[in-house]
Order: C-alpha cells, then sequence, then structure tokens
C-alpha cells in the first residue's frame, strides 16, 4: 500500500501568504488552505485552490483532525490571536513542523510555547525560500 503524501497547511490571510499559495499551485504541491470564515474560503476556491479547511476558530469543539494527512504548516499572521488558535489547532494535527511567518514584532516566545517550531520575521512579499527544503 503506497504511503499517501502530506498535504502542507497554510494560513494566507495577507498578501504575502496568498504569493506563497499561488507558488505551491504552480509546484503542484499537495496542500489545503485553513480559514475560519466562508468568505475567505470563497477567496481561495476563485483562484483555484481545492482543498480548503473552514474552522471556527473560538469553538474548540470544532477543531476536528482534517481527512488529509497534514504535514507542514505555514501560519502568515494577520493577528495575535487567530495565529495563535491556529498553532493551537494545528499542533494536535501534526507533529511536523509549524512556521509563523510575520512582519510584526510580537513576541515569539508566545508562539514558541503554543507549538510553533519556527518564527519567521520578513518584510518580503517573496517567501519562495520557505519551499527550498
Amino acid at each position: 500500500m503506497e504511503k499517501q503524501e502530506d498535504y502542507i497547511l497554510v494560513s494566507a490571510p495577507n498578501k504575502m501568504g496568498e504569493v506563497f499559495v499561488r507558488k505551491l499551485m504552480a509546484q503542484q504541491q499537495a496542500f489545503a488552505v485553513i480559514v475560519n470564515n466562508k468568505r475567505e474560503g470563497e477567496e481561495f476556491k476563485r483562484i483555484g485552490v481545492k482543498h480548503i479547511i473552514l474552522v471556527d476558530s473560538s469553538e474548540q469543539n470544532t477543531w476536528k483532525i482534517p481527512d488529509l494527512p497534514i504535514g507542514s504548516v505555514y501560519l502568515f499572521e494577520s493577528s495575535l490571536n487567530l495565529c495563535c488558535r491556529y498553532i493551537q489547532i494545528c499542533r494536535t494535527w501534526t507533529s511536523k513542523p509549524i512556521y509563523v511567518i510575520t512582519r510584526s514584532n510580537n513576541p515569539r516566545l508566545v508562539y514558541k510555547s503554543l507549538g510553533a517550531s519556527y518564527i519567521i520575521h520578513t518584510h518580503s512579499s517573496d517567501v519562495s525560500f520557505l519551499l527550498e527544503n
């Protein structure tokens, strides 16, 4: 039996995240996008994203493990609170690295204590370097 490929999981609520999603699509990577509202999900459907995971970040009992095998997670920060929730949600879904990509100076120890593996500070919109490993 062939092992099913892990899916990269991405939270892309900003332009930098959208550029990353488009790069994944161009490379034909197996990935899914996590969103916390239907509008954001519709936007990703419109650009061609096939796998969208809708979660209610405020209701812990809705944080069900998706049917897709989740590998590495890339969370593009738009708010401290939402990013913290996504780390909590995604850490229960995978043992692979969780990357937080941020432009802010929010305390990295907060993200680390919740289970983030790496916090990457960047002001560039080109984050293709994240896919080089």
